[in-house]
C-alpha cells in the first residue's frame, strides 16, 4: 500500500487521535496543511504539496473538486474484536457499533462475520431459543397472538431472501458542519441472505383490520440507562411495506442462526429501508392504527428534512420527515484503497450498488474526478431489494496518484451526487459518489 509514510508523518504531526476521535477534523487540517486557502486557486497552488504528500502526482488534479480531501486519507487500519466478526472497525463501545472497511465487503453474499453491528441499547446477554416467544398485538390487531419460534416455524411456509441492510447514518461522516452521532464512514451495509417467515403471513394469521396505518416493534435489549420498560429503541414501517413479500420475520443468516449482535434468535427485516426499522431480539410487534410512536420514532430520530435547508441551520421537529426507502448507491471493493498498480495492466475494479427503490440501471466508473464516465458491466440483483455486483477494468494514461470514482443510476432515473447530497442535522442518506485511492507505478 502506497503512502504509509507519508500519512504516518501527518498522524505523527499531532493527528493521529484527532483521526480516531474526529474524522472530519483531521481531513481539515490535513487538508489546510497541503493548500493555502479551500478556494479554487488555493487549491491548484497546493497540488504540488499534495503531490509530495501522497508520494505521487496527482493526476487530472486540475479537476479535483476545491476542498475535497484525497481518498488516500481516508484510511484507517484500526484493529478490533467483536466476537463471530472478522475485520470490523469499531465506533463506538456503549452501545456497540462497529463497520466494516469497504475491501473486506467484496463477497457477493455478505459473511455472517463481515456485516456491520449497529445497537441503540444493551443486547440480551444469552437469549434462549427454544423459549423464544413474539406476541403479536396492537389497536389494529384482531387478536393478541403468541407464537413461539417453533410454532412460527413450524406454522408458516419459510422463505429466503438476499436483503441489503444499510444504517440511515452511512457515511456521517463526511458531513460539514459535522453530524451527531456515530461517525459512519461507508461500511454501516451488507447483503447477506436471511432465513424466516413473510411477515404478511403473520399478520394475516393474527387478523389485521382496515384501520391499520403502521407496525412498530419491541426488542429484548435495554435502553443503556436500564430503566425498566424504557425502550432502547421501538420503531416500524407502515403497513404497505410490512405486507411486501420480502418483509421477513428471520432466524437464519446465510443458512446459520443468526448472530447475538444482529439479532439472534429472532429479528425483523426490511430491505431498502433504514436498518434501524429492521428490530432485532423480536419479542413483540404491534398493528397500529396511526404512524407508531415508540422510541427513535419521533424528534429528529431518523428523520431528514422535509425541505432543503442550509447547512447547520437548526430544523423544528415538526419540520423533519421520517426517512423511507434508502437512496441509489454504490461501493467499491475492490481494489483496496491505497494499492499499487502497474501502469503496464488493466487495473480491475468490483464493487456493489443497490437502491431501496428498484433496480440498479446503470453503474459508471471515473478516473479523472468525474470529468469522463465509463459504464461498468452490472449484475442482476438475486432478487428484489438485494444489492447487485458491478466490475469493470481501467487503462490508466500515465503513473501518478488516481482516484477511482463509482456512480450508480437506478432504475427510475435516479443518480448520485458526486459530492455531499443535503445537509442534515442528523447526517442521514449521505449517498455522494463512493472513490476510492490508486497509485499507479
Amino acid at each position: 500500500m502506497f503512502c504509509t509514510d507519508k500519512v504516518v508523518s501527518v498522524k505523527k504531526r499531532g493527528l493521529h487521535e484527532l483521526y480516531a476521535k474526529d474524522p472530519v477534523k483531521a481531513d481539515e487540517q490535513v487538508f489546510q496543511r497541503t493548500s493555502n486557502t479551500l478556494t479554487r486557486r488555493g487549491f491548484i497552488k497546493g497540488l504540488k504539496s499534495l503531490s509530495l504528500l501522497l508520494g505521487a502526482e496527482v493526476v487530472y488534479g486540475q479537476f479535483m473538486p476545491a476542498g475535497l480531501i484525497p481518498a488516500a486519507f481516508a484510511q484507517a487500519d484500526t484493529p478490533f474484536s467483536v466476537k463471530g466478526k472478522d475485520g470490523l472497525t469499531i465506533l463506538n463501545d456503549r452501545p456497540l457499533n462497529a463497520e466494516t472497511p469497504a475491501h473486506l465487503l467484496d463477497d457477493a453474499v455478505t459473511p455472517a462475520s463481515r456485516l456491520f453491528v449497529r445497537n441503540n441499547g444493551i443486547p440480551p446477554q444469552a437469549p434462549d431459543a427454544s423459549s423464544w416467544t413474539l406476541t403479536i398485538e396492537g389497536e389494529s390487531a384482531a387478536q393478541s397472538k403468541t407464537f413461539t419460534l417453533e410454532e412460527l416455524k413450524a406454522q408458516f411456509k419459510h422463505y429466503t431472501y438476499q436483503l441489503t441492510l444499510e444504517c440511515g447514518g452511512n457515511g456521517r461522516a463526511e458531513f460539514s458542519p459535522a453530524a451527531t452521532g456515530n461517525q459512519w464512514t461507508t461500511g454501516a451495509v451488507g447483503c447477506p441472505r436471511w432465513t424466516g417467515v413473510r411477515l404478511k403471513d403473520v399478520l394475516k394469521a393474527v387478523g389485521v383490520k382496515e384501520d391499520a396505518v403502521y407496525i412498530g416493534y419491541y426488542g429484548d435489549d435495554q435502553h443503556l440507562s436500564r430503566t425498566p420498560g424504557k425502550a432502547a429503541i421501538s420503531r416500524g414501517v407502515p403497513i404497505d411495506k410490512a405486507m411486501e413479500d420480502e418483509s421477513l420475520i428471520a432466524w437464519a443468516m446465510n443458512d446459520e442462526p443468526l448472530p447475538l449482535m444482529n439479532g439472534y434468535p429472532l429479528r425483523l427485516v426490511f430491505g431498502g429501508w433504514p436498518a434501524s426499522t429492521s428490530g432485532k431480539w423480536l419479542k413483540k410487534i404491534v398493528i397500529r392504527d396511526r404512524v407508531h410512536d415508540g422510541a427513535k420514532m419521533l424528534g429528529k430520530a431518523y428523520r431528514m428534512p422535509c425541505k432543503p435547508v442550509a447547512p447547520g441551520a437548526k430544523v423544528a421537529d415538526e419540520d423533519m420527515c421520517i426517512i423511507e426507502a434508502m437512496p441509489v448507491k454504490s461501493l467499491i471493493t475492490f481494489p483496496k484503497s491505497g494499492s499499487d498498480h502497474s501502469l503496464k495492466e488493466k487495473l480491475t475494479v468490483r464493487g456493489h450498488a443497490w437502491s431501496g427503490e428498484g433496480k440498479i440501471a446503470k453503474v459508471f466508473t471515473s478516473i479523472d474526478f468525474g470529468q469522463t464516465w465509463h459504464l461498468a458491466q452490472l449484475n442482476a440483483p438475486a432478487n428484489r431489494h438485494a444489492w447487485q455486483q458491478f466490475s469493470t477494468q481501467i487503462n490508466f494514461p500515465q503513473q501518478g496518484y488516481y482516484e477511482v470514482w463509482a456512480k450508480a443510476q437506478d432504475e427510475h432515473g435516479k443518480s448520485q451526487p458526486m459530492v455531499l447530497p443535503g445537509w442534515n442535522p442528523k447526517g442521514y442518506l449521505n449517498n455522494a459518489c463512493h472513490r476510492i485511492a490508486v497509485r499507479v507505478v
